[in-house]
């Protein structure tokens, strides 16, 4: 087992409470093949002020594929979280994972049948869980395919709202609204300022169809306190920059 270099969640808060908002950078091992692309984006990334990694994908991932890309990661220095699509995206290499339950899904396999297939590896891993509400939104991808979820609709914000007060009545620290990857457009700005407004103690994250500088700062405006952004990074690591500004900004 490596060692932990991070306590990830005091590491987030920090930031947050300091009145920082953060970026996280999603790699997919799925899409991500050889380690030049991968230095490329993490150079980037990491030059620009990316807060952590995400690790995971929907489909054909397996274990030794997420070892690979999260021990590519650990030398550029920052946490490496990963954020799995099934019991195949646990890495004993990481720092610490997004332990989640999709919560509109329709399958109890994504809503708690995985989370107990997954929480014993996580112990004997040591990786430090990151309780977080799932949430599929709009166009949802395939996660929300895969995951046999029933996404809400982008005029339904106060549904969304429902779900996150949900989940921080479950307990859960971290909520995320997923819009799916590759989504054509994010989610609106007035369903993340509802899903905010009653979050209470939760750290918000928003993810999918984030593709410009002006999409960061909607999201951020409206409450998000991690902006989340994968594909654009995996298509042109340049893209990344101005995303990232757009977070960063004060």
């Amino acid at each position: 087992m490596s060692e932990r270099r991070f306590w990830v969640n005091s590491y987030l808060r920090s930031k947050l409470n300091s009145g920082e908002k953060i970026h996280f950078t999603l790699l997919d091992p799925d899409k991500v093949s050889n380690l030049s692309s991968i230095d490329k984006i993490a150079e980037v990334t990491v030059s620009e002020g990316t807060d952590a990694f995400l690790v995971g994908g929907s489909i054909g991932v397996s274990e030794r594929d997420v070892d690979e890309l999260v021990m590519s990661l650990k030398k550029w220095g920052l946490p490496v979280i990963l954020f799995p699509g099934n019991v195949s995206g646990i890495s004993k290499h990481a720092d610490a994972i997004l332990f989640m339950s999709l919560l509109n899904s329709e399958d109890p396999y994504f809503i708690i049948g995985a989370q107990v297939l997954g929480a014993p590896l996580v112990a004997r891993y040591g990786l430090e869980a990151l309780p977080t509400g799932y949430v599929i939104v709009g166009y949802g991808g395939a996660a929300g395919y895969v995951g046999r979820a029933r996404p809400i609709p982008y005029d339904k914000p106060e549904l969304g709202a429902a779900y996150v007060l949900a989940a921080r009545f479950l307990g859960m620290k971290y909520v995320y609204l997923e819009a799916g990857s590759g989504a054509p457009e994010p989610i609106p700005p007035k369903f993340v300022m509802k899903a905010s407004a009653v979050k209470g103690d939760s750290v918000l994250i928003v993810g999918g169809g984030i593709r410009t500088y002006e999409h960061a700062r909607e999201a951020i405006n409206s409450g998000a306190d991690i902006v989340v952004t994968g594909t654009v990074i995996e298509e042109n690591a340049e893209r990344a920059r101005e995303i990232i500004r757009a977070v960063k900004k004060r």
